[in-house]
């Protein structure tokens, strides 16, 4: 293991209480800070120290990782009163992995630079199953030399860490992946609805082409969720259309046209508008099934 060794870790959410799990199962010492106070008692248990605060979770830290739902959730715990900033040390290095704009963690890294410390952005993709098996993949933008010193944590969380370019690259990564998750899970409903709609067994017809040019780890794990009608979440769709508007915002000041992300934009808020925000994305079928008046299931 490398010097990084004192971790302070804020947000215990589906994704985060993991991935801290994971960090003391490969022997850093974990100090923690969550709005949600049973997952803190739940690592408290596992040897992590409790925080009341931001500022307190990052004192003396080699590192800190932030795991939040949105940008200014990043902006106000890193940046705010009593944020991360105020209490790290210089030469330490903050860790955000959530997933947010690109231009926020811009923001970030500049303030951080000013007092001398660290920053990578650093979001994931794997889900629940991923931040529990410690196989995510983490795209990560900031320098070479941060990103080098931090490997040993990103080995503890995921199985793939690539450095994609400066501050914001790894969120830009990370809406690019988002657009092809998204478009994809809305292409195999449409999929499976052609085929129940036309008699066929969608299980049949997955098993038949998850093997050829069309199998991919979106068909493999959302197909299942949407031939068996359970929708429990491992990714919201809430969160997922917090992930489009970014990209389109992004696209938008790039100059850049995403027509189709722009109709499976429409298709997620559609859905949130609903109330079917707080189920698992493979739920972007049902927009499918309805409008077509037939369940996959």
């Amino acid at each position: 293991m490398s010097d990084l060794k004192r971790i302070g870790f804020i947000g215990l959410g589906i994704m985060g209480k993991p991935m801290a799990k994971n960090l003391i199962k490969a022997g850093f010492d974990l100090q923690v800070h969550s709005r949600s106070n049973g997952p803190v008692k739940e690592l408290v248990a596992l040897g992590a120290k409790e925080t009341n605060t931001p500022a307190e979770c990052a004192e003396n830290m080699d590192a800190v990782i932030t795991m939040l739902p949105d940008g200014p959730d990043s902006e106000n715990v890193i940046l705010g009163d009593k944020g991360v900033l105020s209490g790290s040390k210089k030469g330490a290095i903050i860790i955000d992995m959530s997933s947010i704009a690109p231009a926020i963690s811009q923001k970030i890294a500049s303030s951080c630079e000013s007092i001398e410390v660290e920053f990578l952005d650093a979001p994931v993709s794997g889900g629940e199953p991923g931040a529990i098996e410690g196989t995510l993949a983490i795209m990560v933008g900031g320098k070479q030399a941060v990103f080098d010193f931090s490997q040993d944590v990103f080995e503890a969380l995921g199985s793939s860490y690539v450095l994609c370019g400066n501050y914001g690259a790894g969120n830009t990564t990370k809406l690019a992946n988002q657009i092809i998750v998204a478009t994809n899970i809305a292409a195999v409903g449409e999929a499976f609805v052609l085929a129940k709609k036309a008699g066929l067994d969608p299980e049949k017809v997955f098993n038949a082409i998850k093997g050829g040019l069309a199998g991919s780890n979106v068909l493999n794990a959302k197909g299942p969720m949407m031939i068996s009608g359970k929708f429990n979440p491992g990714f919201r769709i809430k969160l997922h259309n917090k992930d489009i508007r970014n990209s389109m915002l992004t696209g938008s000041n790039l100059g850049v046209s995403l027509p189709i992300t722009s109709l499976v934009q429409q298709i997620i808020v559609s859905l949130v508008n609903e109330g079917k925000g707080e189920l698992d994305h493979s739920a972007i079928a049902n927009f499918v099934e309805k409008i077509n008046d037939q369940s996959i299931s």
